[in-house]
């Protein structure tokens, strides 16, 4: 049973709401938020009931990053090895969300910054309030803007040259310019955002749970093949949706003229 101590989580039908709950920090991070969340969304592999998951924040932001206090303050004082465990922790987490088998959508209302940004970033899809920027602020406070995988995540989303001015620069990105370089998949009316992510959600849950972790899978993996070998790759998953149930399901429900019911199997 998933039962976390530092942020909300509930299941719904098939859709699990993982909500950030300090909104007096502006849902900031804090060392036991980095770990729960990392556990969460490994445990969730686990969760049969589950078949999409939406992750938000409480009051007037997403996520604003590391505590300054609970976390940067503890920082300056660690010796390199501590430092080393907490960055590999941080970066645990976007593994994991990236690692889950089930599609991830983030609701981002108010700021998404430095940690929160890239935690966004790691979701499958992002939809925004009108009001909503993401900030990849690193830099600004004199660290390197390849954090938790920013860098490899990021050009892969927005492009090379984007992605530089992001992570170099530090400056936040509004909604719609977010959307214009394809940071964000949907901008909504302020107030909106997580009645779009969950219909979005609604979406996922009702499809081909297996076909949609295997295509999950298939993005990030063939980032590092060549052309040649992820046309074998796509051949080889391929061959192994074509033996589920839920391909089955989607021939014989298009013979019979009714809606598909997929199973994840």
């Amino acid at each position: 049973m998933i039962a976390p101590r530092s942020f909300r989580y509930q299941v719904s039908d098939g859709i699990a709401t993982i909500t950030l709950d300090r909104p007096q920090t502006l849902n900031s991070l804090t060392f036991e938020v980095y770990r729960e969340l990392t556990d969460t969304m490994r445990a969730l592999n686990g969760q049969e009931e589950v078949r999409a998951v939406v992750l938000t924040g409480e009051g007037r932001a997403f996520c604003s990053g590391g505590n300054v206090h609970e976390i940067i303050g503890e920082l300056v004082r660690m010796p390199a090895p501590d430092l080393l465990a907490f960055t590999r922790l941080t970066g645990e987490l976007v593994v994991a969300i990236r690692s889950l088998s089930r599609p991830v959508v983030a609701a981002l209302h108010g700021i998404a910054a430095g940690a929160g940004a890239v935690i966004a970033l790691a979701c499958d899809l992002r939809v925004a309030a009108e009001s909503a920027s993401l900030a990849f602020l690193f830099v600004r406070v004199g660290l390197a803007g390849a954090d938790m995988g920013a860098a490899w995540l990021l050009p892969r989303v927005v492009g090379l040259g984007r992605a530089s001015e992001l992570l170099l620069l530090g400056d936040a990105v509004g909604a719609r310019d977010a959307l214009a370089m394809g940071l964000v998949n949907r901008v909504v009316p302020d107030g909106l955002a997580l009645g779009e992510a969950q219909a979005m959600a609604r979406r996922l849950a009702d499809g081909p749970g297996f076909a949609l972790a295997m295509t999950k899978k298939m993005l990030d993996q063939e980032a590092s093949m060549a052309l040649h070998q992820a046309i074998e790759a796509e051949a080889q998953a391929q061959q192994i949706c074509m033996q589920t149930q839920d391909f089955r399901e989607a021939y014989e429900a298009f013979v019979a003229r009714r809606p598909p019911r997929f199973i994840g199997r």
